[in-house]
Parts: structure tokens; sequence; C-alpha cells
């Protein structure tokens, strides 16, 4: 009953505040996450809505002989089209971050990015879209992109932002062996609740009722940011999140091993608006301050 009631909190306490943290910045990036979900699964009813009818889609890559070549003019049904034929092959394009300038109704986003076919990187390069809001929604007009295939490794930063991204991916297809392959032995899960700080094999054990669904459970990565320490073998990062509980704070340590990257350390906090802390209060029967 206990946790019932708390579940219940939980979900009228996120139906009053999760709202504000739609922000404008996470409306587009909703946009351009739907857009590469689509193309993961081939599924072109996800793409098709985000896209204006006369949108174009325009590539930069480099001839034979060195020379610069622009091909542009490619209309974005051709495009959706492409991505709904069956296919054995999956198309997997992993965004490394996102640079998002607004004004009005019109935003700009530029995204480093890595294409991989089938799980082998084939090229990389950067995006930029131009979105246009009408009525409230977003939608892409224009798509313009880099491609190149060296030099394509992976820096300290896309190799974290892939092991995160993997490590989110796997609790909601209830992967265990991912999720728990990539904590290091001694690595703190820090939950929303008081109680729950559990070191991996503990929380193992706790989560097996919730790995033996088809789905652990579901974060989005909307925005991350990571920093390093002076030698490179230590970062921090914090990120935002799309979750049931609604807009969650994801933070942590992740470490350099023999193996790569691993989490050492995740703490998930709940975000509530300022403006609605009061509101939050008045839920769990705290008294307020004055």
């Amino acid at each position: 009953m206990r946790q019932l009631i708390i579940i219940l909190l939980v979900f009228i306490s996120n139906s009053l505040f999760a709202l504000t943290f739609d922000t404008t910045e996470t409306q587009v990036i909703k946009v351009i996450q739907q857009l590469f979900e689509g193309m993961r699964l081939a599924d072109s009813s996800l793409v098709k809505p985000l896209f204006e009818p006369e949108a174009t889609l325009g590539t930069i890559i480099e001839g034979r002989n060195g020379e610069t070549i622009f091909k542009n003019g490619e209309k974005a049904t051709s495009f959706i089209t492409a991505i709904g034929k069956p296919r054995k092959d999956i198309w997997d394009e992993q965004i490394l971050s996102y640079d998002i300038k607004i004004d009005d109704r019109f935003a700009a986003v530029w995204t480093p990015y890595q294409f991989y076919l089938n799980g082998v990187l084939q090229h990389c390069g950067v995006n930029h879209f131009e979105l246009i809001q009408k009525n409230g929604k977003w939608t892409i007009f224009s798509i313009n992109d880099t491609r190149r295939k060296k030099p394509c490794e992976e820096s300290p930063t896309a190799a974290i932002n892939g092991l995160m991204n993997a490590w989110h991916k796997a609790a909601a297809v209830a992967d265990e062996d991912t999720f728990f392959g990539s904590m290091t032995p001694d690595a703190y899960y820090i939950g929303t609740d008081a109680s729950e700080r559990w070191v991996r094999d503990e929380m193992k054990i706790w989560s097996k009722k919730f790995f033996d669904r088809d789905t652990a459970w579901a974060f989005t990565p909307l925005k991350r940011d990571i920093y390093f320490t002076k030698d490179g073998n230590t970062a921090w990062f914090d990120e935002t999140l799309d979750t049931w509980m609604g807009i969650c704070r994801g933070s942590g340590v992740v470490v350099r091993t023999k193996e790569g990257w691993k989490i050492n350390q995740f703490v998930l906090s709940i975000c509530v608006s300022n403006n609605d802390v009061n509101k939050y209060l008045d839920i769990i029967n705290k008294p307020r301050k004055k």
C-alpha cells in the first residue's frame, strides 16, 4: 500500500508541474529524435509528420579529386519514402550533441553525428536542421549535412554519449547484461527515493522483476553535458531525461577502464519547477518554510 501511495503521489505531482519543463528546446529536440527513431525502425509514419510539405535536404561531400560537391534539392518526400521501404539493414544515426538557436518561430540546430549501418560505423559529420513553429508545433523545412568517412574515430565525449545512450536503451528493452555490464562492480545507483542507494549487484537483485518484463523502464535522454579531469581518465556528466515521472535529471561519474568507459555512479532526480514547489510540498504534506 505504501508503494502504491508513493506512485500515486508522484503521478499527481507530475501532472501538476511536468509540463513546465516541456521547454521550446525540448520540443525541438523531440522532433529530431523522432526522425532518427523512425530511421532505425524503418517507420515512415513516424517521420512524415515532422516535415513541411516542401522541405528539402542537401549534403556536402568531397569528390574523387578532392573537390567540394554540394548535392541540393532532394525532396523530403523522397527521403520519407526511402525510410519506409522494407529492408534488412538497420540505419542508426547517433547524435553526439545539440547546439540549438531559437528566435520566435524559427529554430536552427547543429548536431554532430555518426552513422552506423548494421552496427558498423560508415561515416560521420554534422547535420544542420532548420525548423518552423506553426500552431504550436515544430516541423523541419530544411536539413543540410556533411559526410566523411575519415577521421571518424570516437572522441571520449562521443564514447561516453554512446555508453549512456546504450545504457538507457538497455533498460528500455530489458537488456540486463548490457545495462549492468556498463557499470563498474563498485558503481552506485542512487534513485529518487531516499532509500534507493545500491551498489551495482544489489541493484541487479532489486531490479530483477523489472528486467523480467519487456521493458524495465524507459528514460529518453534529451540533453547531456560532459566534463573531464585533466588526465582524461574520469568524467562527470549531467543530463535531462524524459521519463514516466516527467522531466528528470541524471548525473554521475564515468571512468576509463581496460574495457572502455564504465559508469561508476548515477544519480536520478525528479525536476520540480520553482513555481510549483509549494504544490509539491502540499502533496507530500511537508510544512512550508516562511
